[in-house]
């Protein structure tokens, strides 16, 4: 099938997705979960062939890896999004104008959605449930890295589409060639939504390259900062949990800006580190600190390369700084909009901090890691939006629908 054949499928689809019962949608999605964790076997034997081509080493390698717990979180977040209200229908807001006309702005889909994305084939699953919970259909484009564990997925949820009666083209997956993606960068009038997820490479051609509207999920370059009033048995736990609980994700910790009247709590500060063999490249002050408080064969000095890279490994920079203002200050240059935090008591600090960094998720005294759908009572998210148009932060049904006016009268004409 070509390619334009395959969009104008999906547009015909999304027909009939918006004549769906929200208690048909609801049914589908929690077969589609029971689904995912019966043909486990099938999925997981799909996602060994890509991990095959892949080398351990590889920072994406982990985000690749399916396990069967990691199919059963999927599925759960899948029967979350079933459990949640309709994004739909909504009255956003509606007036009565003297004429009598009654005007009303009531939540709508979007019609399709494109999402382009790497090495994440939990992507494919997410996508489809908030898309068929918020009326819309889907267009997949995954990368060649995960091209079996998405065969082997969308396979999975059209056999349940089918089951219901179900235009199986509600949910689309285009081939892992080049062309598709230019494909879908122009295909106009049929494709209302595009969203990329993955590195600021693949983020930054989208945006250079595509006609139709796009939403940002920016590359995380995530920061925590140590006030001179941090608490140092939370800072511990945070920078820890932050750097090391999953570090390919774009949640994970990437710079520690430690106060310079903390210095001498440094390698406390860091210690935790050290059992999951994180790299640390540190500014003079900090690798002084450091030197011989923590492994010599993990401990580097800092470049200017160092400031403002997603490492997606264990590894991270830490800086010091003078202050809180600084601190917002190397945010600001180094930053990429998308989560950081402050580990501070006192309120003054703190209150500056949120206000003033730019970013989608600002914490205080928690780790970045919560920067997730799911852990904000969402169930599942498309992305992390780290631009400030339409949606910002952790996007799921409520950012991925739309609105028109509708406009009821009895007659009136104007003057």
């Amino acid at each position: 099938m070509e390619l334009n054949d395959i969009f104008k499928s999906v547009k015909s689809a999304s027909k009939g997705v918006l004549k769906l019962s929200e208690e048909r949608v609801n049914k589908v999605l929690c077969a589609v979960a029971d689904a995912a964790v019966e043909c486990a076997p099938e999925i997981l034997a799909a996602n060994n062939e890509d991990l095959a081509r892949m080398s351990p080493d590889d920072p994406k390698y982990d985000r690749l890896r399916l396990t069967k717990e990691r199919i059963e979180a999927i599925a759960a977040d899948m029967r979350k999004v079933a459990s949640l209200p309709s994004p739909l229908g909504r009255i956003l807001k509606e007036n009565t104008l003297p004429n009598g006309l009654h005007i009303s702005r009531v939540s709508v889909p979007f019609g399709v959605i494109g999402v382009i994305y790497e090495a994440r084939p939990n992507v494919s699953f997410d996508v489809f449930a908030l898309c068929l919970k918020a009326g819309s259909a889907c267009v997949l484009k995954g990368g060649s890295d995960a091209e079996m564990s998405n065969k082997a997925i969308v396979k999975v949820i059209r056999s349940v589409l089918a089951g219901y009666g179900i235009d199986i083209h509600t949910v689309e997956l285009l081939p892992v060639e080049r062309e598709a993606t230019a494909a879908l960068l122009n295909a106009r009038g049929y494709v209302d939504l595009l969203i990329p997820r993955g590195s600021s490479n693949l983020i930054n051609y989208v945006r250079s390259n595509a006609t139709i509207p796009v939403i940002e999920t920016g590359a995380g370059v995530c920061h925590t900062y140590f006030d001179a009033s941090g608490n140092l048995e939370k800072g511990m736990a945070i920078v820890n949990n932050a750097k090391t609980r999953r570090v390919s994700v774009c949640n994970a910790l990437d710079c520690l800006l430690v106060n310079t009247a903390r210095l001498g709590e440094l390698a406390a500060l860091c210690a935790p580190l050290q059992s999951s063999n994180v790299k640390i490249y540190a500014d003079e002050a900090a690798y002084g600190a450091l030197s011989g408080n923590y492994p010599a064969s993990l401990l580097f000095r800092a470049t200017a390369d160092s400031y403002g890279t997603e490492f997606l490994s264990y590894a991270m920079a830490v800086k010091t700084v003078a202050s809180v203002d600084e601190a917002i200050a190397h945010i600001s240059e180094y930053g990429s909009g998308h989560s950081e935090c402050i580990i501070a008591e006192e309120e003054a600090a703190v209150n500056a901090f949120t206000l003033l960094v730019d970013a989608a998720c600002v914490y205080a005294n928690a780790p970045t890691s919560f920067t997730d759908g799911a852990q904000f009572g969402l169930g599942a998210e498309i992305g992390i939006s780290t631009q400030k148009l339409h949606a910002r932060g952790p996007m799921a049904l409520d950012e991925i629908v739309t609105y028109k006016w509708i406009i009821k009268g009895n007659g009136q004409v104007r003057g």
